[in-house]
C-alpha cells in the first residue's frame, strides 16, 4: 500500500532507479544505513502525513510497508 512512496524516496535518496527497488530488497542491499533509515522515515512521514514510530527492526522494503499498514489500522 505504501510501497510506491517508499520506493520513490529510496530512489531519490540513493540515486538508484525506482524500478530497482523491490518489496524483497533489503535496506542494506539498497545502500541504506541506520542514519539513512532515520532520514527515510522522516521523509515518509512528510510524504504520507503520518507519524512512524519503529518499534522493531525492519529488514526489507516490504517489512516497512507492512509495518506502516499495521499502524494505520
Amino acid at each position: 500500500m505504501y510501497f510506491e512512496a517508499i520506493a520513490k524516496i529510496i530512489a531519490e535518496r540513493t540515486g538508484c532507479d525506482v524500478s530497482a527497488v523491490k518489496p524483497e530488497s533489503t535496506f542494506t542491499e539498497l545502500g541504506i544505513d541506520s542514519l539513512d533509515t532515520v532520514e527515510l522515515l522522516m521523509n515518509l512521514e512528510d510524504e504520507l502525513g503520518i507519524e512512524i514510530e519503529l518499534e522493531q527492526p525492519v529488514a526489507t522494503v516490504d517489512d516497512l510497508d507492512k509495518f506502516i499498514q499495521s499502524k494505520q489500522g
